[in-house]
């Protein structure tokens, strides 16, 4: 009887194993839902319909550096020649004040939302592998000198802090964008 109850176990054990190992499980970050014909993507520079100067120049650069980082896949600045082509606008950047000094009623912290539309197609057969025509993303950051009772903004302290905001929503916006393209979320 016990000779049985260890190879019904052992059989168990081994069909368990044999189950898990096609799962399909893959380590984040390191899969890719694209098809093999995908080896170059062109990224060119995004169209900022904004204020913000140089918001494109910005995001396409984290955008590259992200897939770049990536290690799969070939990243040209070019339109033309490419297996598939990675195209962005980003239509909207406000900013506003997120809270205000209580004694003041200066603005104590501003958030930033920035919304852009997405799309990869692929160049040869010009299908849309991805898209995603609404992401927005929001950072806030404070205003420096409006803090605990004080009067007045010091301009010296405030500039900077919206710079340092955009480069953590960019980052952000290339991360989401090679992580949805790549894992197909």
């Amino acid at each position: 009887m016990r000779k049985s109850a260890g190879a019904a176990l052992f059989a168990v054990s081994v069909l368990c194993a044999l189950s898990a190992s096609g799962c399909g499980y893959s380590l984040a970050g390191r899969g890719s839902f694209l098809p093999a014909s995908i080896q170059t993507i062109g990224i060119p520079n995004f169209v900022n319909r904004t204020a913000i100067f140089n918001l494109e120049t910005t995001l396409t650069q984290k955008v590259r550096s992200e897939f770049i980082g990536r290690g799969k896949y070939t990243i040209v600045p070019e339109a033309s020649g490419v297996d598939a082509l990675l195209s962005g606008e980003v239509t909207a950047a406000t900013i506003t004040p997120a809270s205000f000094n209580q004694n003041s009623q200066l603005a104590s912290r501003y958030a930033i939302t920035m919304t852009a539309r997405v799309e990869l197609r692929d160049a040869k057969a010009n299908v849309v592998l991805w898209e995603n025509s609404s992401l927005v993303f929001r950072q806030e950051y404070d205003a420096a000198g409006a803090q605990a009772g004080q009067t007045s903004v010091d301009p010296a302290a405030f500039f900077g802090q919206d710079t340092q905001a955009l480069d953590r929503i960019s980052s952000e916006f290339a991360r989401t964008i090679v992580s949805s393209i790549l894992e197909a979320f």
